[in-house]
Order: C-alpha cells, then structure tokens, then sequence
C-alpha cells in the first residue's frame, strides 16, 4: 500500500486518522528502543518522551503511545494555528509537529506566515526542515515533501 492510499483511508476517520497514516509511514515502528538519526532513545512510531535504550513495547502499548502523541500534536497546532484551515493542512501540520514538536513550531516562520494569512509560504516552509543533527537526511525530505503536499491541497 502507498502512502497516497493510506492517507485516503485515514481520512475516512479525519484528521487523526490522516495523521497517524503520515506519521507511521514515515517513522514507521519499533518495539524495541534504539537511537534516532541524532543519537534520540526511540520506541514505536517516534517516541521519545521518557525512552531509554533497553525499554521495549508491544504492540498494543505503540498503538495507544502513537494516540496519545497525536492528539498531543494535533492539540498543540490548534493551540498555535489562529486562522481557519481544511483537515489536510492540520493533518500535515500535526505529523509536523509530531517531528519537531511544539516548541520548534511556535518559534518557526511557518507559524507566523500561516497566522498572517501567507498559507503558500508557510506551506513552502515545510521544505527547510529536513535537517536533523546538521546532517540532510532522505527521510526527512520525503517526509516534508509528503507533508507539504497535504497542506497545499486546495491552493
């Protein structure tokens, strides 16, 4: 399956469902902690919050870890966000903020280009955060590129 389809059967439950399709395809899943690109403890779909290397999950516990980081993501966006978007943009931001997390965004031009209406050029911003450690990395262009595609739906 594509990424293209499983956002599509995400969206048949909305927003969450949009981003949890984005968030897993490109963090995809360990129940095993292990060391991010930077060196990060990480446990099922990108959680780092209280990891340490040797904790693992099962499934069951990523599935309920990936919920409650979403809503998380997605609380924190309609917290900072202060003009009317479609759920594919939300979506996009939320797998976002997902990745970098709230504090990144709120200090990020995307947010204030978003917020002063320049939705094209908070979109555009999406594509400058594909840096992790200094270093480029493939996953984080991909990843930007897919979400940055979402929220341009509709320009």
């Amino acid at each position: 399956m594509n990424l293209r389809h499983k956002i599509a059967i995400g969206a048949v439950t909305g927003v969450l469902g949009m981003t949890g399709a984005l968030v897993s395809w490109f963090e995809g899943r360990s129940l095993v902690a292990y060391l991010d690109p930077v060196g990060i403890p990480t446990l099922c779909e990108g959680v780092t919050q209280g990891v340490k290397l040797g904790d693992r999950a099962t499934p069951e516990q990523c599935d309920q870890l990936l919920q409650r980081e979403l809503r998380i993501a997605l609380n924190a966006v309609d917290r900072q966000v202060h003009v009317p978007m479609p759920d594919t943009r939300r979506a996009a931001l939320g797998s976002f903020v997902y990745n970098v997390g709230e504090g990144q965004f709120s200090r990020s031009t995307l947010l204030r280009l978003l917020n002063a209406g320049d939705v094209r050029g908070a979109c555009a911003q999406l594509s400058r955060w594909v840096y992790a450690g200094g270093k480029q990395l493939g996953g984080l262009v991909n990843r930007r590129a897919a979400e940055r595609e979402l929220c341009e739906v509709g320009l």
